[in-house]
This record gives C-alpha cells, sequence and structure tokens, in this order.
C-alpha cells in the first residue's frame, strides 16, 4: 500500500515536499518513484530511487528542482520540489516496483491515489 500527502496550491517558484508512506511485504525492497499526470497528457516518470535509498534518477524538466529522497526506517519517500513552475501542475503519483527503478511507468507494480499540486499566482 501507498499513501501519498503533501499536495496543495503553491506559487511560482515555491516549494512543496510530497511524502509516500509505503506498507506490505518486503516493499522495504521495492524500488520506489514519483510519477505526474496533468490533465490531457500521459502519465510521465518524475524521479525514482532504489529499493536502498541509492540510484536516484530524474526527468530533464526537474533536475536541478526536485530531490527525492528515502528514510529506510520509516519505510518512505520524500520528495522536494523547489523553483515550481506552472507546468509542473499535475496530479502526482507514488509507485513502487520489483525491478531497478526507473521512471518507466509500465514498470511499476503498485500504485498511490495521488496527490494534487497546483502551481499558480
Amino acid at each position: 500500500q501507498l499513501v501519498e500527502s503533501g499536495g496543495g496550491l503553491v506559487q511560482p517558484g515555491g516549494s512543496l515536499i510530497l511524502s509516500c508512506a509505503a506498507s506490505g511485504p518486503n516493499s522495504e525492497y521495492y524500488a520506489l518513484g514519483w510519477f505526474r499526470q496533468a490533465p490531457g497528457k500521459e502519465r510521465e516518470g518524475v524521479s525514482c530511487i532504489s529499493g536502498y535509498g541509492g540510484s536516484p534518477k530524474y526527468a530533464d524538466s526537474v533536475k536541478g528542482r526536485f530531490i527525492i529522497s528515502k528514510d529506510m526506517e520509516e519505510n518512505a519517500v520524500y520528495m522536494q520540489m523547489n523553483n515550481l513552475r506552472p507546468e509542473d501542475t499535475a496530479v502526482y503519483y507514488c509507485a513502487a516496483s520489483q525491478l531497478t527503478g526507473t521512471l518507466d511507468p509500465t514498470e511499476y507494480d503498485y500504485w498511490g491515489q495521488g496527490v494534487q499540486v497546483t502551481v499558480s499566482s
């Protein structure tokens, strides 16, 4: 099970932190990723991290602005989003993969319910 929190409305240039708590058998070994889907667009990979909390990957559109991290003890993943832009507006989903972790949504087995992030003045 994956439960996200932390979405909301923020002005351009602002920051948000998204959180995702993972639970279930062997969930601590799964790679975790963040994906987003804007209205009328396909779901896209934003960032991901391996089960042991290493090897972070980022989409080009968020490199240098977003930071993904994992709390091994809490079995939770976080994404610090800085310098947010209107084009970052989307529903953000946390997902878990039994594979090594990429930005390809087809490689993810479990999905959270999603949280809305809106960047607007």
